[in-house]
């Protein structure tokens, strides 16, 4: 793929979903007062891969043209600024487009030379609620009008709460200040060649999964020097890579290291699949066998990676060169922006539920279902399930939210059912730990955890801001952990000989 091609679009997208602050859902007004620490070639093979067609098809301003009915709109690859009223930056007298200078990113988000960065400030203003303790005490909210100047965030109602409360603003305004540069940074109009994604692997190179540095560099990706650029291609990558490191024979995680007995024998069952041996077949009518089911990948909730750019998941083939894959997304909102795309077909007899199927390659197919999991599950469309060919995969699920717990308590037992496993991520280290409670509580004794909950050696590097609440910064996919359906094992017991 071109890294011209790789414009806003791709990564605004994968911005997390509103996320009402759990304050806004209890009965009386409270505001959380604390976050989780800050931590603070070749010529790619794409052009010439078997989906290199979906390059004329797939454009990003249908991809991610979406706008939902009081939502910022989306940014556009290049956006036009008056000269005017922003003198100093440097226009494109042919396209008439802003094009920001590295060393020029930050700017105050309700005064920036992008109008959906503008739009978003107004959409803080109008949905975040200062969180000075004052207001607590009270139980009186009030919505956020400052934007303190150093991050260029709004963060508090007034300039004498900013000031009153500057110590606790200072433990998260340098992420604040970063992430909205990095926002800016991709509205500058700028080329991304860190977007030029390798081909295939060979067999004498083995990937190293022991952070993002090891892993870029033994999958032969371009150099990425910037650490701006390196957060960017994180932010797209940590979906595909966070599902390739927990799922691989040369995965980080064993038993010294998150990964149970149980963990260790499910996983041995997919790897069986995912890394079959190389002998016994050829070209000929002699070696010739069959070819195994392909491996089904179900992604519950699928919200914004259901949007990435296939290009992306297709580094999964390049991962498991031998083994074909099936994406599944599932989820009434895996189609949100893409409507124009994809429009939703009729349910007929042979659809019953309007699913959408993309041909990628002879070794991935991807199939999209606007519809709740249990549905589908009641219905046996995806039956059997089996625990050398499938898996699940949840993506930020808020599974203990208040928000919408309701809807995953119906979808837990289904997921058990089957005993393949569930990998499952969160925000952060608070939304991971509150989704395991939640399972332990609803299902205490009918599951089996195979990967500890932890932090995710291939999370996002990028600070997101949550619209709702700016003072509530998260990393995709910070957190990762796994589990299934415990299995009972029957023993025949010989009886003992009378006497």
């Amino acid at each position: 793929m071109r890294a011209s091609q790789s414009c806003t679009r791709c990564l605004t997208r994968l911005r997390p979903r509103f996320r009402p602050s759990e304050r806004l859902l209890r009965p009386s007004f409270s505001i959380p007062r604390t976050i989780s620490t800050l931590r603070t070639t070749t010529k790619p093979q794409w052009q010439n891969g078997p989906v290199s067609s979906l390059q004329s098809k797939r454009s990003f301003l249908s991809v991610f043209g979406g706008k939902k009915e009081g939502a910022a709109a989306p940014p556009l690859p290049s956006e036009v600024a008056s000269t005017s009223d922003h003198p100093t930056y440097e226009h494109d007298e042919s396209s008439s487009r802003v094009l920001l200078q590295p060393n020029n990113l930050f700017h105050i988000m309700e005064k920036s030379p992008s109008p959906s960065m503008r739009e978003r400030a107004a959409a803080i203003k109008r949905t975040a609620y200062c969180p000075h303790p004052e207001h607590l005490q009270a139980n009186s909210p009030q919505h956020v009008k400052y934007t303190c100047d150093a991050c260029g965030v709004p963060t508090y109602c007034s300039e004498e709460h900013w000031a009153a409360d500057y110590e606790n603003h200072l433990l998260i305004c340098d992420a604040l200040k970063e992430a909205n540069e990095d926002d800016h940074d991709l509205r500058s109009g700028r080329f991304f060649p860190e977007f030029e994604y390798p081909g295939g692997q060979m067999d004498e190179a083995l990937i190293n999964f022991t952070n993002w540095d090891t892993f870029l560099y033994t999958r032969d990706f371009r150099a990425i020097n910037d650490p701006r650029s390196l957060r960017q291609v994180t932010k797209l990558l940590t979906y595909p890579i966070t599902i390739a490191s927990f799922l691989h024979e040369l995965s980080p995680y064993s038993l010294r290291n998150r990964l149970t007995l149980e963990g260790l024998k499910s996983l041995s069952a997919l790897r069986y699949t995912l890394h079959p041996e190389k002998t016994g077949g050829g070209q000929d009518i002699k070696n010739i066998r069959m070819s195994p089911p392909p491996v089904r990948l179900f992604m519950l909730g699928a919200r914004a990676e259901s949007s990435l750019p296939r290009e992306v998941w297709y580094q999964l083939t390049y991962m498991f060169p031998l083994t074909s894959f099936h994406l599944v997304f599932i989820g009434p909102e895996s189609l949100d922006g893409r409507a124009n795309e994809f429009p939703l077909p009729d349910r007929t007899a042979s659809n019953p539920y309007g699913a959408i199927v993309e041909r990628v390659s002879h070794n991935m197919k991807i199939s999209t279902f606007v519809e709740h999991y249990h549905t589908l599950h009641e219905s046996g469309t995806f039956a059997p399930f089996d625990p050398y060919f499938d898996c699940f995969v949840l993506f930020h699920p808020g599974l203990g939210h208040p928000g919408s717990s309701e809807e995953w308590a119906a979808t837990l037992p289904r997921l058990l059912e089957t005993k393949v496993p569930v990998l499952v991520t969160g925000y952060t280290e608070g939304d991971l730990e509150r989704d395991v409670n939640w399972v332990k509580e609803k299902c205490s004794d009918e599951f089996d955890v195979l990967l500890k909950p932890g932090e995710n050696r291939f999370k996002s590097l990028r600070w997101d801001i949550n619209d709702a609440d700016p003072t509530d910064l998260s990393q995709g996919n910070w957190g990762v952990w796994s589990f299934r359906g415990k299995r009972y094992e029957a023993t025949k017991k010989e009886a003992k000989p009378e006497l």
